[in-house]
Parts: structure tokens; sequence; C-alpha cells
């Protein structure tokens, strides 16, 4: 068994800060972005240094250092490009990023963009999307879903999830139906945008509620519909749970 060398992970883990010291960017998000940049490039450097400790041939002091600057490049690349596409969506869809996780019991609060070094999410509440009882999207709902179709066409290896998520009224397999219908409709207007992206959707019925469905006010914050972009397939994380 190889092991890792510390050192040599601190060594690159400096170069990385090094590398994602040129992204910036403007506002209160300059901490959030150079931060998630940082991690991915720290995690990328990490997988470099364990990618270069196994290739052949050469010094392997030398491909240790190869494969941590290719790691750290890598990885703080994927968390500034999250950070990049939050921005960019929330611009489109006029609000701001907001990764305060209070955020989603904020009854005022009727569209989130958040974003993780792994993925952006979109949380469109239900009462801003659909007429009672009913999986079509208004009018008013289509316009505002297809405005991320513009970020999307800039980034088309962008995974994209859309997850429908109800409150506990009625029984598990009416809402369980309901939710997959509902984000299977805001897929489809999204693929219908004519974007060259992979589109998923699934519904959770009432199994990730964000509130207790202990009254009407709470039951409202957990009827939503989520949309998630991912820049890979590992970043894919079970929305369900």
């Amino acid at each position: 068994m190889k092991f890792i060398n510390l050192k040599t992970i601190l060594s690159t883990a400096v170069i990385a800060s090094m590398i994602t010291g040129c992204a910036t960017t403007t506002g209160n998000q300059t901490f959030d972005n150079n931060q998630n940049a940082i991690i991915g490039a720290t995690l990328g450097t990490i997988a470099g240094v364990v990618l270069g400790n196994n290739v052949g041939g050469g010094s392997k002091s030398r491909n240790k250092v190869i494969g941590a600057v290719a790691g750290a490049a890598i990885g703080g690349a994927i968390g500034y490009s999250m950070d990049k596409q939050a921005q960019e969506v929330a611009e489109s869809l006029n609000t701001n990023v907001n990764n305060n996780p209070n955020a989603a019991l904020d009854p005022n609060q009727d569209l989130i963009v958040s974003n993780t070094d792994n993925y952006v999410k979109v949380m469109f509440r239900d009462d801003m999307m659909f007429e009672t009882n009913s999986a079509n999207p208004t009018y008013s709902a289509q316009t505002k879903i297809s405005k991320i179709n513009s970020v999307l066409q800039k980034y088309p290896n962008t995974l994209v999830q859309v997850v429908g998520h109800t409150d506990n009224r009625g029984t598990h397999a009416y809402n369980q139906n309901l939710s997959e219908k509902r984000a299977s409709n805001v897929g489809n207007i999204i693929y219908n945008s004519g974007v060259s992206n992979q589109i998923f959707s699934r519904g959770c019925s009432f199994d990730k509620p964000v509130a207790l469905n202990n009254n009407e006010a709470n039951m409202g914050l957990n009827r939503r519909v989520e949309v998630y972009l991912y820049p890979n397939q590992q970043s894919v994380i079970d929305v369900c749970k």
C-alpha cells in the first residue's frame, strides 16, 4: 500500500490556493465563491496526489506535484463553475444567490437560488408554479422556468434534475404521482426550449419536507419544485433522503 505524504499535500494545497486565487467576483459572493473554489481545488489536489503517486515512470515526487497541480486545477474549476452558474441563474431570475440554510423556512422566499461546490439548486414554491391540485405550470411559471435556459445553453454538460415535493395531505401514492407529474412537466419546459443538457425528473411525494406538516403555513413551505444543476454524474445526490 502506498501512503500519501502530508507534506506533499500541504505544499501542493498552497499551489491550489494560488490557482484559485485568480478567480474574482463582486459583491457579497466573493467569500463564498473563492471558498468553494478553494475547497474544490484542495480536494482535487488530494486526488491528484494519489493519481501522481501511482503513475509509473519518472520521479515519484515530480509525478505527485504534476498530479496535484492537475487535480487542483480540475477541482478548482468545478467549484468555481458551480459558483458562476449559480450567480448567472440568479441574475436570470432577477434574484440573488442565497445560501442561508434557513431560507427555505421563510414564507416570503418563493424563489431561492443556492449552491454548494457540487451543485446549484433552484427552489420554486408551489403557489407560484401551479394551480391547486394541478400538475401544469401556470403561464407565468413557464416564463420564469424558461429564463434558466439561457444559462444552460452556456453549460451544455451540466446535468439537470427536476424534483417535485408535496405536503402530506392525501395518500403517499397520490402525492407521489402528483410530485412526479409536476417535476416531469417542469423538466419538459426546460427540454422543449432546445437545450442539449441531459434532464431527469423525480418525485419525492412528502418524503422530504423542509418543515413539519402541522399547519397550513408549513405545508405551503413543503410544496415545491427544485431544479438541481450538477457538473457531472458523480455529484448527483439522492434528493428524496
